[in-house]
């Protein structure tokens, strides 16, 4: 073969083999694109590994997935606690008397001799429920000067027939405490207090209570507004159709919930214009909370966690990721763990910002997309992960937040959407309220009963 033909074919060959590489390249990187597509498709996301809620799992999760870990105890009651069941009561109601009047062995009567108490049973039952009516009648009385003077009716009895402060409770505790639609609360009281009642008239005895709880709700949002650690959620609301957004501010003692238009920064400037200076705000890493004045933050980690085990599901063996959430793991047992002298001084602490430091200069491969942007915005909020390490009170999660804003959830769950935005704000107003009593251990419908008496109290 001369030499003019290997050379072309030579050239040929060379041109093939740059061509098969590149084939080779394209093909090895688009596996790894259909692998990672593929994970994504295997791992979705659910309520163990993410912040999506239990109602949108497609499926059961995994049980290994929990971020709880078992405490070695067997489920159930554990030894030496003490049960409870239903108790007699020392002074009842109505007593009866089972006394024998005859002989069961020859039939003589029994009724002159002394009965001696053997046994005792009790029933607890509610007596037949009855609206009473209550009438105010005026009068009037002419003084020998001649002046006719004519008494006038207590403040709240201002029409011919209306409803009292009890049946006004009762409806704002029916609707905002146990949910109920305003149908179901007509049928309770038609059917079980036989008081005819219209749906309209909820409707008016709603408006009226939420005008009288608006003082205490101002009250709570200041007392919020002025505590050292808040922790704050959002979610959002169907109204008439529309998305609209509950937002809400909390603490161990106080619930604040506001209703709002958008999940903007706006809400919390309108609502908090100078923002919580003097507070540890806790929240789930939401932009407009990051940029909310506070005199320190705390990103939650139980979303860490969950959002954690979702990424090391998808990228499997990588080593960053399982170095972060043994990390945080540490953490929680180091804070579970830490007296109040710990605070000052901790060697162990300083061990955790130094592996935090480490992780942080040293990121995971860029190939893992999500992974990576997970560690971006772990360097943006670096300060703000373990700040409950370093101020006693502050949590290592915002639970507690997302528990005072799922009662919107379970409201729309039983009730469907609000119709009108003064609904939602009406429910934002009184839940807050009950919400906080619940939290201070008082009774949520004689604290109802109590404000309903606003305006309507009558003086003898």
């Amino acid at each position: 073969m001369k030499y003019k033909e290997l050379l072309e074919r030579f050239t040929r060959l060379e041109s093939r083999l740059d061509f098969l590489e590149k084939e080779n390249k394209k093909l090895v990187e688009e596996n790894i694109f259909l692998k990672e597509r593929l994970t994504f498709y295997e791992n979705p996301k659910n309520s163990r590994n993410s912040s999506m809620p239990p109602s949108k799992d497609e499926n059961r999760p995994k049980p290994n997935q929990s971020l709880r870990k078992s405490s070695g105890k067997n489920p159930g009651g554990q030894q030496g606690r003490e049960g409870k069941t239903l108790e007699m009561a020392t002074t009842p109601d109505v007593v009866v008397e089972l006394q024998p009047d005859y002989c069961r062995n020859c039939g003589s009567s029994l009724k002159n001799k002394q009965a001696i108490k053997e046994k005792s049973r009790q029933i607890v039952d509610i007596p037949a429920i009855k609206a009473v009516f209550t009438e105010y009648q005026t009068f009037s009385k002419i003084c020998s000067c001649g002046c006719q003077s004519i008494s006038e009716f207590p403040k709240g009895v201002d029409t011919p027939v209306s409803y009292g402060e009890r049946i006004e409770s009762l409806i704002a505790y029916f609707h905002t405490r146990q949910y109920l639609p305003f149908a179901r609360m007509q049928e309770i009281f038609n059917g079980v207090f036989n008081i005819n009642i219209s749906q309209g008239g909820i409707h008016y005895l709603l408006n009226r209570f939420s005008d009288k709880v608006t003082p205490v709700y101002q009250i709570i949002k200041q007392r919020v507004a002025n505590s050292k650690e808040v922790g704050s959620d959002e979610t959002g609301v169907k109204i008439n159709g529309d998305k609209h957004w509950f937002w809400t501010w909390q603490t161990p003692k106080l619930t604040f919930i506001a209703h709002s238009q958008n999940r903007k920064g706006d809400t919390i400037k309108t609502l908090f214009p100078l923002g919580f200076p003097n507070s540890t705000l806790i929240h789930d890493g939401w932009k407009p909370q990051i940029n909310t004045v506070a005199k320190n933050h705390q990103t939650c980690l139980a979303h860490l966690q969950r959002h954690l085990n979702y990424l090391n599901q998808l990228h499997l063996n990588n080593k960053w990721g399982n170095a972060f959430l043994k990390l945080l793991l540490s953490s929680l047992k180091l804070k579970k763990n830490m007296k109040p002298q710990d605070y000052i001084q901790n060697i162990e602490r300083v061990k955790i910002i130094q592996d935090l430091t480490y992780l942080l200069d040293n990121p995971p491969d860029k190939k893992h997309k999500k992974l990576y942007t997970f560690y971006k915005r772990m360097c943006r909020e670096r300060q703000y992960i373990f700040t409950f390490l370093f101020i006693e009170k502050v949590p290592s999660d915002n639970n507690a937040s997302e528990r005072a804003i799922r009662n919107v959830k379970v409201k729309q769950k039983v009730s469907g959407q609000f119709k009108i935005e003064k609904a939602a704000q009406n429910f934002a107003k009184i839940r807050s309220v009950i919400d906080t009593t619940i939290k201070n251990g008082t009774n949520v419908l004689e604290s109802l009963t109590l404000i309903a008496k606003f305006e309507t109290q009558i003086i003898n």
